[in-house]
């Protein structure tokens, strides 16, 4: 059998092992690939890993035994999953390995912009010292509103280390869950987009990109926030028209933004069009990721794993995600209560 992995500058050591002894042929494609290059590989695969390189229907459909896709990670929008049911290929991803590392994440960058650290830090680097004056002058999240745009696994996570954890007030923008389980996580849920972001310090991004919720987050609702209001997105860089929100930091109407994802990956200090981003002291620039710990990858691989043998061994794949976009198959899966 022969598997495609693409994305492998994220390496997955077990997962490689243990695919290789079990007699697979694994082949490990780097950086951007070409749709050309990736058609190539896989016209005779049995499974495709995948990660960030999108999966077209051309793909899809010069891969004559291909069993499988298994997205290592949670987003599917890379994938086109109507090319794959079409065919009757199950798609599967690994939603839950991360929701408390990634809501960590989302914290430490809510955190190094509210106190001023990355300014703070050059100013070390440079002189060794900073004494308190007006330009360090940080802010206390206690007693601030937050809000959530997307509660599910990560979003609900974040809530509770927010809500909790800092005392602050959450409220939840998310027309999938209803109002009864959003207040059992403490998050007050709001109707209006626009309504709430009127009312929120801080707003963080956590719904599933989709083409309806590309740039969920535009110039009108970014003019609805409160003057001096940071931003947090650790989920896709397309949620937010990004040339909006660049616009609305270069001319003061937001506080701040703190990014893990960006809609063009990777980014860069020139040439890229949120290059500017990397020269205001108000931006804190992460290279996605947030999900990257020792555990949050030793539950990524297992996982993986399981997924993939499952698959191999013809057997229903597990689906455990919500998505409806996974939901609607209907061959080769079995879905987690």
């Amino acid at each position: 059998m022969k598997i495609v992995r693409t994305d492998a500058e994220l390496e997955l050591p077990r997962v490689d092992e243990r695919l290789r002894g079990a007699g697979a042929t694994l082949v490990l494609l780097e950086g951007a690939v070409t749709e050309d290059a990736l058609a190539h590989e896989v016209r005779d695969a049995d499974l495709i890993l995948m990660c960030y390189t999108r999966i077209p229907a051309r793909v899809i459909a010069g891969a004559s035994r291909l069993k499988g896709i298994v997205k290592y990670g949670v987003g599917i929008d890379a994938i086109d999953i109507d090319a794959a049911r079409a065919r009757r290929i199950p798609v599967v991803n690994v939603p839950d390995y991360a929701e408390e590392t990634v809501a960590e994440g989302a914290v430490a960058l809510l955190l190094a912009l509210a106190r001023k650290m990355k300014p703070l830090q050059h100013r070390m680097d440079a002189e060794g010292w900073a004494w308190p004056t007006p330009q360090w002058l940080a802010t206390d999240l206690a007693g601030k509103t937050l809000g959530l745009i997307g509660v599910g696994r990560i979003g609900s996570k974040l809530a509770r280390m927010l809500g909790q954890g800092f005392r602050m007030r959450v409220l939840g923008f998310d027309p999938w869950r209803d109002r009864e389980a959003m207040a059992l996580q403490g998050v007050e849920k709001c109707d209006e987009l626009c309504a709430m972001l009127a009312q929120c310090d801080v707003v963080s991004l956590h719904a599933v990109l989709t083409p309806a919720t590309r740039h969920l987050v535009g110039e009108r609702e970014l003019g609805c926030m409160k003057p001096g209001a940071l931003v947090v997105n650790v989920s896709r860089g397309e949620l937010i028209d990004e040339d909006a929100l660049a616009a609305a930091l270069r001319n003061g109407r937001l506080g701040g933004a703190a990014l893990d994802a960006y809609g063009d990956e990777p980014l860069a200090r020139e040439g890229h069009r949120l290059s500017p981003l990397y020269a205001m002291d108000n931006v804190v620039l992460w290279p996605h990721l947030t999900f990257y710990t020792a555990e949050a990858m030793r539950r990524l691989e297992d996982e993986t794993l399981e997924r993939c043998f499952e698959i191999l061994g013809g057997d229903p794949v597990l689906v455990k995600s919500r998505d409806p976009r996974l939901r609607a198959q209907r061959t080769g899966v079995r879905f987690a209560d």
